[in-house]
């Protein structure tokens, strides 16, 4: 057992590691951490011995299984000059608002090498859980090590090959309804500025985009693709390169996949003194609060960014137990928003 203990000692020690030393369920070990139930003396004595061994030390959540209270969570988001991302933090605030929690915030730019500094900070911190918001679509090292512990819950974004609650919004929907407008309006030269590549959401906005064109008899592969970055500059770069050349070989209708690229390729046609929508029309997604103030209003497709930041921070607060039922809703609808940046042709 020796050779087993030193091994444990090269990383931090788990109840999972205490449980197979000591030859007992994880339940048995963390009864004598709470002290509760029914455990033998010889046993405890046993497993504490173990405990002090490994170096083990109980996180919060271990402690809110006792106490049915957690100090302080963690928010994972790309960035927060997004206003759908503020408006999913604002959520979590509140959904954890009446509980005495505090919310860590961690900003990581869409930057892999900072979720997984992030991601291994809030591992090594014990925090009672994570609310996890990826910018990269990757999962890091540190990332699969909190999803194990089973106190992640994930929102907006789904990772790959990770068994982890998901509270999000019908994404492909709301991108085959915005599209089938847009056909609907007459528009057959389309263009589409879609999101990082990746990233759950860009790939199920640019699929309901694509079932739309080719239920109107179109070639999805016909459409030009320019990849963004969910900024409004990288919007704006994609209008400059879509809107270059002879104008007749324009497209008449842009597809963004979000409402910030939309206002940045509407900053370009302002400079151009392209107009919207007579000659280019224009549709987000998001819905985020300045889309209908723009000229023209924009067209998009609306999710309730706030009501899912507050289900995430609901459903990991029912499974660190401080909550006694989940949230209600964890699939949200998403809806269009017609404004007139789209025109009928």
């Amino acid at each position: 057992m020796e050779d087993s203990v030193k091994s444990t000692r090269k990383r931090r020690p788990t109840i999972r590691d205490v449980a197979r030393e000591a030859g007992v369920s994880i339940g048995t070990v963390s009864a004598v951490i709470n002290d509760r139930g029914q455990v033998a003396d010889d046993t405890k004595r046993h497993v504490l011995r173990l405990i002090a061994e490994l170096g083990f030390e109980p996180n919060n959540a271990a402690r809110s299984l006792k106490h049915g209270h957690i100090s302080s969570i963690g928010f994972v988001v790309p960035d927060l000059e997004n206003p759908f991302f503020a408006a999913v933090a604002d959520g979590v605030q509140r959904g954890i608002g009446d509980h005495d929690i505090l919310l860590v915030l961690c900003a990581t730019w869409s930057n892999m090498e900072r979720e997984e500094y992030f991601a291994r900070i809030l591992r090594t911190e014990r925090l009672g859980g994570v609310i996890y918001l990826s910018g990269t679509g990757l999962p890091s090292p540190s990332l699969l090590e909190l999803a194990r512990s089973g106190l992640v819950v994930f929102v907006d974004e789904v990772l790959p090959g990770l068994d982890v609650p998901f509270v999000g919004s019908n994404n492909l929907a709301g991108a085959r309804s915005v599209a089938q407008h847009v056909l609907g309006s007459g528009h057959r030269r389309l263009a589409i500025v879609g999101g990082p590549q990746r990233l759950w959401t860009s790939e199920q906005r640019l699929a309901g985009f694509r079932e739309s064109i080719a239920s109107f008899g179109l070639d999805p592969d016909g459409i030009p693709c320019i990849t963004g970055d969910y900024s409004e500059h990288s919007g704006y770069l994609a209008a400059v390169e879509l809107l270059s050349g002879d104008q007749q070989t324009w497209p008449t209708a842009i597809l963004c996949a979000n409402d910030l690229m939309a206002m940045g390729a509407m900053r370009y046609c302002r400079e151009r003194g392209i107009s919207i929508p007579s000659t280019v029309s224009i549709t987000g997604f998001d819905d985020i609060p300045a889309a209908e103030f723009l000229q023209p209003a924009l067209t998009t497709v609306a999710q309730p960014g706030r009501e899912m930041g507050k289900a995430a921070a609901e459903m990991l607060l029912y499974r660190t137990g401080v909550r006694q039922e989940p949230p209600v809703i964890t699939h949200f609808q998403t809806s269009v928003r017609l404004r007139s940046s789209v025109r009928k042709r």
